[in-house]
């Protein structure tokens, strides 16, 4: 399959792809809490991350603006929750300033990527570009 014929779905969207290296992180350093996190920190941060990811396909998937609008916006709202629960972490002494550092950073890579899409289809809403854009 050529680029030219091949599909083009969510998973050829950078913010989407920026955030499963974000959800890969974030799981990997949420299992590496205390025991006594399990279901508490270390579980509410793997959903997040997931959601971040889950909620950019489902958006892309959708097929009027304000739906999948909504969607990347709900998709930001998941990365504005990593970034507390990272905080959490940090307080709580469970990550080095090197690992938050990287995480946080990836987590703004993704939310400043999400906004750019809201504001792609905020511009193609008001056909201000082109459609193959």
């Amino acid at each position: 399959m050529t680029d030219q014929t091949r599909y083009k779905g969510f998973k050829d969207l950078q913010c989407w792809q920026e955030a499963r290296i974000l959800r890969q992180q974030i799981t990997a350093t949420a299992k590496k809490f205390p025991a006594e996190e399990k279901y508490l920190l270390q579980q509410q941060m793997i959903r997040a991350a997931r959601s971040v990811t889950a909620t950019i396909a489902e958006g892309y998937g959708r097929f009027t603006y304000a739906d999948t609008r909504h969607f990347f916006i709900e998709a930001r709202g998941s990365v504005a929750e990593l970034l507390d629960h990272l905080t959490v972490a940090e307080d709580d002494q469970y990550l080095l300033s090197e690992q938050l550092t990287k995480l946080e950073v990836q987590c703004e890579k993704v939310f400043k990527l999400i906004n750019g899409y809201i504001s792609y289809l905020d511009n193609q809403r008001k056909g201000n570009m082109p459609a193959n854009s």
